[in-house]
């Protein structure tokens, strides 16, 4: 298990403690601007490789050191304690250098905004604990269930909706997926299992193996999906073994990722895409509506083509999930409603994703329609 930060309430947060050495904690000089991904390492060096801590991640894009009263002695911000910077220096690589309003960027760069508390963002916003079934699932929709598979992520979101998650107190551990897969198969009434955490795909190929044949030994099972950052984040995570295990497998399988703004698609990840796809995997793509990100409707229009030109079906567009930390990046549903209406008007029905919010305790992802404008209100 990893060695969680806590907050005031004593949740264990979440880290990549778990994956990451010690050793690589506090890496050496930063390569030269700009950076570039035309040399890609091993995915598991580009993990320890990453970028961990704000003022570092400044440097690293050419901008000067935060100044600002939040930050503590050690240089870091307190929303930084609690939550820790992490971004893969393959994702760092396609942040405009010296742009402080780098899409991208403001993705994975702590501010000072984070620490300050808004009514109605709270903890676990999407009710994650109350359906936690059995250690290391989460059952909420008929027919579906999630495996925690691991606590460890590609990168640290700074709207991520597990970000205060309590991972070690939920038995989400990569080692031990036995209680998992015990429940799975008591529960004849599932038919998909969905991969997440963390990041699945931050466990090794061998590792996923050994939980996909056992997911594979449990008959009433079809489907298998993983939910995944990695293909966007590291690109090179899309490995020959990965492709040919997920194509092979009895179960359905699709994946399922995760890019909000069309300079996130770079030449590697859409190539690492195209393998699973050629292999019969198909992959698709959800967003998280974000201001300053891809709250313009020409943003997602370009993302959206760009995801269909390549075969990746837009499937979600969420609201953001109201986690505490996280509410400078809200935009009111009324302006997605109406980024969905241009979209709509530009791109064929296939290509525009469904705009939805995730609420605790429904049974499904709520579409959000003309008549429920009240969300988030």
């Amino acid at each position: 298990m990893r060695n969680g930060s806590t907050n005031q309430s004593g949740k264990i947060l979440a880290t990549s403690d778990e994956f990451v050495p010690t050793a690589f904690h506090q890496p050496g000089e930063l390569p030269a601007l700009p950076l570039t991904e035309s040399e890609p390492v091993h995915w598991q060096e580009a993990m320890k490789r990453a970028i961990r801590s704000s003022q570092q991640l400044r440097k690293a894009v050419g901008l000067p050191p935060d100044s600002s009263k939040g930050v503590g002695p050690d240089g870091k911000l307190a929303g930084e304690q609690n939550f820790p910077t992490f971004a893969p220096l393959e994702f760092v690589a396609r942040i405009e250098p010296r742009n402080a309003d780098d899409p991208l960027l403001k993705q994975v760069l702590p501010v000072t905004a984070e620490e300050v508390e808004h009514v109605g963002f709270a903890s676990d916003p999407v009710g994650d604990l109350n359906a936690l079934a059995s250690p290391g699932v989460l059952h909420k929709y008929e027919g579906r269930a999630l495996i925690l598979t691991t606590s460890a992520c590609g990168i640290h979101c700074r709207y991520c909706f597990r970000r205060e998650f309590p991972y070690q107190q939920t038995g989400s551990r990569k080692d031990d997926w036995l209680p998992s897969i015990k429940y799975l198969q008591q529960r004849t009434d599932i038919e998909e299992v969905i991969l997440s955490g963390g990041d699945p795909l931050t466990t090794t190929d061998e590792k996923l193996d050994q939980l996909i044949t056992a997911l594979e030994g449990i008959p009433h099972l079809k489907r298998l999906r993983l939910h995944s950052r990695m293909p966007i984040v590291i690109p090179q995570r899309i490995t020959g073994e990965l492709v040919k295990r997920l194509s092979s497998s009895r179960l359905s399988a699709w994946m399922v990722i995760h890019a909000n703004h069309p300079q996130e698609l770079s030449e590697s990840v859409l190539s690492g895409t195209a393998q699973l796809i050629d292999a019969g995997v198909p992959v698709l793509n959800q967003a998280v509506l974000l201001r300053g990100v891809n709250d313009q409707t020409e943003i997602l229009t370009e993302l959206c083509r760009r995801l269909v030109n390549h075969r990746i079906q837009p499937y979600y567009l969420h609201q953001l999930d109201r986690v505490r930390g996280a509410a400078h990046f809200e935009v009111p549903v009324e302006t997605g409603l109406k980024m969905i209406e241009n979209l709509r008007a530009v791109l064929p029905g296939y290509a525009i994703p469904q705009y939805v919010h995730e609420e605790a305790g429904e049974k499904s992802k709520t579409p959000i329609l003309d008549t429920n404008r009240e969300i988030n209100s």
